[in-house]
């Protein structure tokens, strides 16, 4: 028997990188899993390495009209015994660049979207759940063009300690992954003729030398999804190689 026998687990943003890759090790250790994305190949490719009993939806976090039919969909599922906030969005640009329309982007995908979604799925949180968000190095990193990216994902740090005080009285915990250059979505978002230079660039910071695999990420993920994670609460856990230190 696995760590999550039996367990309903809830990723947002589950159908590529360490999403899929936590997904199919919840399934492994005998779990059953919900899957949100947007991207509709990954949505399928998602649904042909999943059981039939998975949950498999097509959500946008920035959408509260899809956060209130997640909310819907998932009551009618079943009760959770750990959420995990994966999905988000991503741009880079110099701080004179921000505009309103890219920092409401921003915001509303990866702030907003993961405050109602927790809104909206809290009643459907067993007692004794656990609650992870995803941050991001970027938070620590200083990097001239991450600014905006950087201050959504510092946002994500901040209210998720706040949830580990409203939630601790129903015995859930609540926090914060923070992954660093991870193999297959490493800054996806930048153009692909700086992508290289700037991963580059930061792996040279790496001690371990290397980016991380989404298998990786997703082991620590499940630790704190977990009850191995039992006294684990209002936290944030790096994998990123040591490249920031906080």
């Amino acid at each position: 028997m696995g760590r999550f026998q039996g367990k309903r687990v809830l990723i947002t943003g589950g159908t590529s990188g360490m999403g899929l890759a936590g997904a199919l090790r919840i399934v492994a250790e005998g779990g059953h899993v919900a899957i949100t994305g947007l991207n509709d190949k990954r949505l399928e490719r998602a649904r042909s390495l999943l059981p039939a009993t998975s949950l498999i939806l097509k959500s946008d976090a920035a959408s509260e009209t899809d956060i209130n039919a997640l909310g819907k969909a998932i009551g009618d599922w079943g009760s959770l015994d750990g959420l995990w906030l994966n999905a988000g969005s991503a741009e880079v640009g110099c701080p004179e660049s921000v505009t309103a329309d890219s920092f409401n982007r921003l915001m509303n995908a990866n702030v907003r979207g993961p405050m109602l979604q927790l809104a909206a799925l809290a009643k459907s949180l067993n007692s004794g759940a656990s609650v992870l968000v995803t941050s991001s190095s970027s938070v620590y990193e200083g990097a001239a063009m991450t600014s905006l990216y950087a201050a959504t994902k510092g946002a994500v740090i901040a209210m998720v300690k706040s949830w580990a005080s409203a939630l601790a009285e129903r015995g859930i915990r609540a926090n914060t992954l923070v992954p660093g250059p991870i193999e297959t979505n490493f800054r996806h978002f930048m153009p692909e003729e700086s992508r290289q230079q700037f991963e580059d660039f930061v792996i040279n910071q790496v001690p371990l030398g290397r980016a991380g695999t989404p298998e990786e990420a997703a082991a620590v993920a499940l630790f704190l999804l977990s009850d191995d994670a039992s006294y684990v609460t209002g936290s944030q856990y790096a994998v990123d190689g040591g490249l920031v230190h906080y």
